[in-house]
């Protein structure tokens, strides 16, 4: 079956390593926040001024002032640091953020994201989005594989304005772990009890899909 957005959260968090810094954007990827492995030390970055987040908070925690880029409060770990927004962006344009973890309106197969417009809908904007996917040389993308209406997300050329080219190499769906390469679609890993024959049916672009196809692990 489909995975929940917390599920594609946790199987994001599978690719956390060791002391990276971490941005993650507004919705599925805030919840990355949620499964960072035990032992493992991850400095998460949001662009509106906090370095260093932590779980979002229980209610007793909760603390207004404290909010994440998508106005959400969240709880800020030890040695967290607190800075400007302009500082904020220029780590992000400076190159110095390991991971990226966005959402998408939509991907093809040339890396390219559209995330930040639907023509004659109201989306809250660009935001940092722009700034990281020039920024950052690793970039997960989550979303959901197909809209609510089946229609593929993973195209073989984006019809919406552009967020970024060439510039996505891994997704994260909630029916596979996918990487982009060579101008196609390669089929990694597929959600526990999903088909590969699914995965195909919803998926616009090229898909290369291996013998072997490996469940999830969680």
């Amino acid at each position: 079956m489909a995975l929940s957005r917390e599920q594609i959260a946790q199987r994001v968090a599978q690719e956390l390593q060791d002391g990276y810094y971490v941005n993650l954007g507004i919705g599925i990827p805030t919840l990355v926040a949620n499964f960072v492995p035990d032992g493992m030390e991850v400095m998460l970055q949001s662009e509106n001024g906090l370095l260093g987040m932590g779980p979002f908070p229980t209610e007793d925690e909760i603390d207004a002032d404290m909010i994440n880029a998508g106005k959400q409060t969240v709880t800020a770990i030890d040695g967290a640091s607190i800075f400007s927004s302009a500082e904020s962006f220029a780590m992000i344009r400076g190159g110095h953020v390991d991971l990226t973890v966005l959402g998408a309106f939509e991907i093809d197969v040339q890396g390219n994201i559209a995330s930040w417009m639907i023509p004659g809908k109201l989306v809250k904007g660009m935001g940092g989005a722009m700034d990281l996917v020039a920024g950052a040389d690793n970039i997960i993308v989550t979303m959901t594989h197909a809209s609510k209406h089946g229609e593929s997300k993973l195209l073989s050329e984006c019809t919406l304005p552009l967020t970024g080219a060439g510039c996505i190499k891994k997704v994260v769906t909630d029916l596979a772990y996918i990487e982009i390469e060579d101008g196609k679609f390669h089929l990694k890993e597929r959600a526990p009890g999903v088909s590969v024959e699914t995965i195909h049916s919803l998926t616009a672009g090229e898909l290369v899909v291996p013998d072997n196809v490996p469940e999830m692990q969680f």
